[in-house]
């Protein structure tokens, strides 16, 4: 097992699916259009075969927590619904890693809370990630009674971070100084 080359291999695809030039959302609709008929959504294609080599490391995840939750995050913020339902297990999985390693999973979630502020601060992420998010990790643990009450607690947790994250993102144009520092406020 070559740590490093696997590490290369994660950042690379991740570097090449949120790169500027394939974010289909932020072309015209003629030219979205013609992109996916042409080559089709190429950052789902990355993303699968990104999770398909996340599930074939076996028992050697460990060594990427918690230094793959920021790009895994960075991948599952893509606002592409496939994607997103594909890849956001990995979050569950590597929980359930950590979990099944130190009985708890400190680690993912202080990264996690970390690289969401930063990522919905650079604007991504939405109100449809934060449903997904809630959902599937929630389906996940329910095959895991014994680590259920602990992942509830988390999405709750980050739920409530990542509502506070974009109604601040929201209020940051607004010209209300009171809705700007009550945001803040909430936030902190």
């Amino acid at each position: 097992f070559n740590l490093q080359l696997w590490n290369n291999y994660f950042h690379l695809a991740v570097a090449f699916i949120t790169q500027d030039s394939l974010q289909l959302e932020n072309f015209s609709h003629a030219k979205y259009n013609k992109i996916q008929n042409k080559y089709g959504d190429m950052r789902r294609l990355i993303g699968f075969a990104i999770r398909d080599m996340w599930y074939k490391l076996g028992q050697n995840k460990i060594c990427f927590i918690p230094g793959m939750v920021g790009p895994i995050l960075e991948m599952t913020l893509i606002p592409e619904v496939e994607l997103r339902k594909a890849t956001i297990p990995i979050f569950f999985d590597m929980m359930l890693c950590e979990y099944q390693r130190t009985g708890e999973f400190k680690k993912f979630e202080n990264e996690i809370i970390l690289k969401l502020d930063h990522e919905v601060e650079g604007g991504r992420g939405d109100e449809h990630y934060m449903q997904l998010f809630e959902s599937i990790l929630t389906e996940c643990a329910c095959q895991y009674p014994s680590i259920f009450n602990l992942v509830e607690s988390f999405v709750s947790l980050i739920k409530g971070l990542l509502e506070k994250l974009l109604d601040y993102r929201t209020v940051m144009n607004d010209e209300s100084k009171d809705n700007r520092m009550s945001c803040t406020v909430n936030l902190l």
